[in-house]
């Protein structure tokens, strides 16, 4: 672990965040070119469901002449941030790297990979469970027998939303384990304040998810597995390895 005083500290995160914002402007620019594309592939399923809701197919529109390019800036800047996370993904790594001791450096690596692909696994239990679960759920409360006119802007934006932030939730394992290692948390402590930790991760799922029982249950329930997976891989892993570490 090198030892950094805090105006070096400041330095480093000034230009991990420039790093950062370059590679998403990069990405975003990559992204804002295929965004039609983009735009087609995540109203497939809205459409899809359109029509086994039997309404007619409904109808995608938009409000404004300004709309169907603001949702394409929308899906560029989220695509930007899902497609470029592997890199930006390393970045933190390298900011982190530095306060950690040798033996943490050697057991957190491996986790940055395990990351990754929870966060991708986030995003696809995102666009392919999440999501059509929420629509369905939210389309079927309610009058029936009216025809569904959606719009444009904010359904690109609420299921990119959706997608990005269930790849950031699907971290959670990943983090308790980082915490782990680094002594912050143990199971015996999240034991102690699982009740609390559920009704924190209650909470959030109110606040992020639409204004809907079903919709929060949707999130909330994934999210204490996530918890439950966490706290068993940090007394499966966590603890044998640092009990080996310290014995040695």
């Amino acid at each position: 672990m090198s030892e950094m005083s805090f105006t070096e500290h400041l330095e480093d995160l000034r230009w991990t965040t420039i790093r950062v914002a370059i590679i998403l402007i990069i990405a975003f620019g990559i992204a804002y070119f295929f965004s039609t594309e983009i735009s087609e592939f995540l109203l497939h399923p809205l459409r899809e469901n359109l029509k086994s809701q039997g309404m007619g197919g409904g109808e995608v529109v938009y409000y404004s002449i300004l709309d169907k390019m603001m949702s394409q800036i929308q899906i560029s800047f989220w695509t930007a941030i899902l497609v470029a996370s592997p890199i930006w993904f390393y970045e933190i790594w390298k900011f982190i790297r530095p306060g950690l001791h040798a033996y943490e450096i050697k057991v957190i690596r491996p986790f940055l990979m395990i990351g990754l692909f929870l966060f991708w696994a986030g995003a696809a239990f995102g666009h392919f469970v999440a999501f059509p679960l929420t629509f369905k759920a939210l389309m079927g409360v309610g009058v029936s027998d009216v025809k569904a006119m959606i719009g444009l802007k904010e359904y690109l934006l609420f299921v990119s939303q959706v997608i990005v932030v269930m790849g950031l939730i699907f971290q959670l394992p990943n983090l308790l384990l980082i915490l782990g290692f680094m002594g912050i948390v143990t199971k015996y402590s999240l034991k102690k304040l699982r009740r609390y930790i559920y009704f924190g991760l209650a909470v959030f799922a109110a606040v992020v998810s639409p204004p809907d029982v079903i919709t929060m249950l949707i999130l909330w329930i994934p999210l204490i597995l996530l918890f439950e997976v966490g706290l068993l891989a940090v007394a499966l892993i966590v603890h044998p390895y640092l009990a080996k570490v310290h014995a040695s």
